[in-house]
């Protein structure tokens, strides 16, 4: 029999609950799938842990933890992620978690793998264990952890990234495309692929853009750019035209450039391109009409060209991505 995967999973005030508990779960099915295989009897000592007596997660959730002085015993510490709205001062929330980001701090010191779920990200940012890495977490709040961590390179179109012993993971189900590697590393495809199925996870996901709803990000940039955004989105379906786009706003191309770059961080065609995408995604999963018409309903002529936008900015045909979405259409051509 192997050695066990010595698994932690940080609980601290407020933390999601499932969060918690969603790796543990999944590695619990894991080991079962593995005792039965012939080929393995691998298994994993999972340990939820806090520095405090006492926590109460998301839901008012009261967790039984253990101490976590033998931290550096691990293999493994999981950092689950917490609500992160509006209404909340981050600032305050992670000065409020020192001994937690201590411990996620002792515990990378002492060699142990770290893996932060969704907004757990940001414990591990004031940790200091991102800076110079690579990380990801929830495409909705990816500019505020690069905001607040510049040192860092925020992938949010990835779903799992580690960089030198540290792995970030997008939000919330995204723990589970971390659980599937880990068991995969440890248990061989094999016994990954049957947890998979069982657990009813799929494990061919690799990118969060899919899921990416640009309506629920923030607002950003001030009114040169938000005037032509407008202009944009009520020509969408005409042929994008940076001098005919600059001569309606009494600009040069190359001022027209520069101000919307600096405004939005993006160029007037990433976000046409973006908008158009946007709205062929809802196109293709409330209607039954054909990818070529909706094509020319989002401005492109060209199926082909709308086809290879489509994939770049979702990883998806459209085809594929309506049968992924609205499964009970069939996919058109």
């Amino acid at each position: 029999m192997a050695i066990p995967l010595r698994v932690g999973v940080l609980a601290y005030p407020g933390c999601f609950a499932s969060e918690v508990f969603g790796v543990p779960d999944l590695l619990t099915m894991a080991s079962h799938v593995a005792a039965g295989s012939a080929a393995s009897g691998s298994s994993y000592e999972v340990s939820i842990l806090s520095p405090r007596r006492r926590v109460v997660a998301s839901g008012g959730a009261v967790l039984t933890v253990a101490p976590t002085r033998d931290v550096d015993v691990l293999d493994v510490l999981v950092v689950p992620g917490f609500e992160l709205h509006t209404a909340l001062d981050l600032d305050v929330t992670l000065r409020s978690l020192g001994p937690e980001i201590d411990t996620i701090r002792s515990g990378a010191q002492s060699g142990v793998a770290v893996v932060s779920i969704c907004v757990g990200a940001f414990l591990l940012a004031d940790a200091g264990l991102l800076d110079g890495r690579q990380s990801t977490t929830s495409w909705l709040f990816a500019d505020r952890l690069a905001d607040r961590c510049p040192r860092t390179n925020v992938r949010p179109e990835k779903l799992v990234v580690t960089d030198s012993g540290i792995t970030t993971t997008g939000a919330f189900s995204a723990m589970y495309d971390f659980a599937l590697g880990l068991i995969r590393e440890h248990d061989g495809n094999s016994v990954a692929r049957a947890t998979a199925r069982i657990a009813l996870v799929d494990d061919a996901r690799s990118s969060q853009t899919p899921y990416v709803d640009a309506a629920l990000l923030p607002a950003t940039g001030s009114e040169f750019s938000h005037s032509v955004k407008r202009w944009l989105d009520q020509n969408m379906r005409e042929r994008y035209d940076l001098g005919l786009l600059a001569a309606t706003f009494h600009v040069s191309t190359r001022t027209l450039l520069r101000r919307f770059r600096r405004e939005t961080g993006q160029t007037p065609l990433d976000y046409l391109q973006a908008r158009r995408v946007r709205k062929a995604k809802h196109l293709l999963e409330t209607t039954e009409k054909t990818v070529a018409s909706i094509a020319v309903e989002v401005g492109y002529h060209d199926p082909g060209t709308f086809s290879t936008v489509f994939a770049r900015l979702t990883g998806h045909r459209p085809r594929t991505y309506r049968a992924t979405f609205r499964p009970n259409v069939k996919p058109t051509s």
